[in-house]
């Protein structure tokens, strides 16, 4: 398959601020088989009115009442007609036109399942300020046990993969995309691509304040990833992925 189409998503709410950068960088790809769909959970600005605007150059549009991003992106898994399917959320863009044509070529050239990449935290006024560097590296088996998950906005999965082995698990909050990377990489060890060179820009909004609460609960959901997958992680495997992050700091240029 030469040219497979590629369905990308993005999930909004009340997100007129920043959509217009995410469709704008989904439209103006070079690759020219691109479905774009759109799941709004019925936004109260002017959200929609901005969407409308390139309604021509977008696939699909809903917007309905959701239980949270996970619920709404696997609507939008529900409707994908692609090959290959990617998460763009509406406060992230693509770094340059070439973004999706590149990511094909590399899996079609592997024939991988799944591919990611690396990515810039942007500060959320000034998106030319990289506030971390998420250099992801080249994956090798057993990774996950060392607190090692790709970022996934540049996670690329194929449609067959959703199909074979399911979507977002909705009892998960803040770790289901850590859940899905890990079912799909770790457990049924999906094929995967590594593309080394930044795609994406997520905004961040301004200092990091994550309380010990919430690290406690983000730890509380890692763990439960692993056990809804019938796995035991490493008595450091929880330690170690909080920790990997503070590298993205110092690798930020």
């Amino acid at each position: 398959m030469s040219n497979p189409k590629v369905t990308i998503i993005t999930v909004c709410y009340n997100s007129a601020k920043t959509i217009e950068d995410t469709i704008q960088s989904v439209i103006n790809q070079t690759y020219d088989n691109i479905e774009y769909i759109i799941v709004d959970g019925l936004s109260t600005d002017n959200t929609l009115e901005i969407i409308n605007k390139y309604q021509d150059k977008i696939a699909t549009i809903v917007s309905e009442k959701d239980n949270g991003l996970y619920d709404a992106i696997n609507k939008g898994i529900g409707l994908a007609t692609g090959d290959i399917i990617a998460n763009l959320n509406s406060d992230d863009f693509y770094v340059d036109n070439n973004v999706i044509a590149d990511i094909v070529a590399k899996m079609e050239d592997e024939k991988s399942d799944t591919l990611y990449s690396d990515l810039y935290y942007v500060d959320a006024i000034d998106t030319s300020k990289v506030t971390r560097n998420w250099v992801s590296g080249q994956y090798d088996s057993g990774m996950f046990f060392k607190g090692w998950m790709p970022p996934h906005p540049t996670f690329f999965v194929r449609k067959r993969v959703y199909d074979n082995y399911g979507k977002f698990n909705l009892e998960l909050k803040s770790a289901a995309d850590y859940e899905i990377m890990l079912r799909f990489i770790h457990k049924h060890e999906c094929s995967i691509s590594y593309l080394p060179r930044v795609t994406v820009r997520m905004r961040v909004g301004g200092v990091s304040n994550v309380s010990l609460i919430n690290r406690l609960k983000a730890n509380r959901e890692d763990k439960r990833a692993w056990e809804l997958n019938g796995l035991k992680p490493k008595p450091y495997t929880l330690i170690f992925k909080p920790l990997s992050k503070v590298l993205q700091f110092v690798k930020k240029s």
